[in-house]
């Protein structure tokens, strides 16, 4: 274990985590405002229509298949009869199916952020900066799946790279099992950590983004000006009168 890999798997990731998390609490008291998707939906609507789902749902898919293979031991899916065959298995074909979604509906977005003049104007520099980090992390991931899980011999990541994330999360670091990491994961992993630290100044805080406060909100009342409308005034309400134009001169 050498200085190299002590920055890389230990220093690095702590301080995007550090950074991860000051920068949402940093971003949230300061810049509420700007707590936002940044919708371009006004702009463009066709082609969001399209990648707007496939980026999305395949996103969704591929954190759950990220959130199993670095976090659940192999022993605990052994336990309740997932073995290696049914686990690979499963991780090949429907990881590749949502890798190719999320890469199509990226690829849209990108195309009609690049290509839709008004969504150009709107996009910010920290727009293409997230834009370069994610599709990095993306495409990084689906290469290494692609030479080793479809095409190679495959690789047992579960024995490496998953109990290197956990030991983080446990505070009992060990770079050394990301040593013999093939290099496509390890720039997978890196640009990843990257994009985390990159989180908190982008247009990705809306992730935390919940409606919570719809379920709370006060009833909002509309009530008609038109006296001369067809429909009757509701028992309890009072009707809207002009104001008399000559009591007003007498004030």
């Amino acid at each position: 274990m050498n200085t190299l890999q002590i920055l890389l798997w230990v220093a690095f990731p702590y301080a995007a985590f550090a950074v991860f998390v000051v920068g949402h609490i940093w971003r949230y008291r300061y810049d509420q405002f700007g707590w936002t998707s940044r919708s371009s939906q006004v702009y463009e609507n066709r082609l969001l229509r399209w990648g707007s789902p496939l980026f999305h749902f395949g996103i969704l898919a591929v954190i759950a298949g990220h959130v199993v293979g670095l976090l659940i031991p192999r022993e605990w899916l052994y336990a309740i009869g997932i073995d290696e065959h049914m686990y690979h298995f499963g991780a090949t074909t429907m990881g590749t199916a949502a890798a190719v979604a999320t890469i199509v509906g990226l690829a849209i977005l990108i195309y009609r952020r690049r290509m839709t003049g008004a969504v150009l104007l709107a996009t910010t520099v920290m727009d293409k900066v997230m834009y370069v980090f994610l599709a990095a992390t993306i495409l990084a991931g689906t290469t290494a799946t692609v030479m080793f899980q479809l095409l190679g011999p495959g690789y047992e990541y579960r024995g490496t790279i998953a109990p290197w994330f956990r030991s983080l999360m446990l505070l009992q670091p060990q770079p050394e099992l990301m040593a013999n990491v093939p290099l496509a994961f390890q720039i997978h992993v890196l640009t990843a950590t990257a994009l985390f630290a990159l989180w908190p100044f982008t247009r990705l805080v809306h992730v935390f983004s919940a409606p919570i406060g719809y379920f709370t909100r006060p009833y909002i009342v509309y009530r008609s000006r038109d006296q001369q409308g067809s429909r009757p005034t509701r028992r309890g309400w009072e009707g809207v009168k002009q104001p008399d134009e000559n009591r007003l001169h007498k004030l």
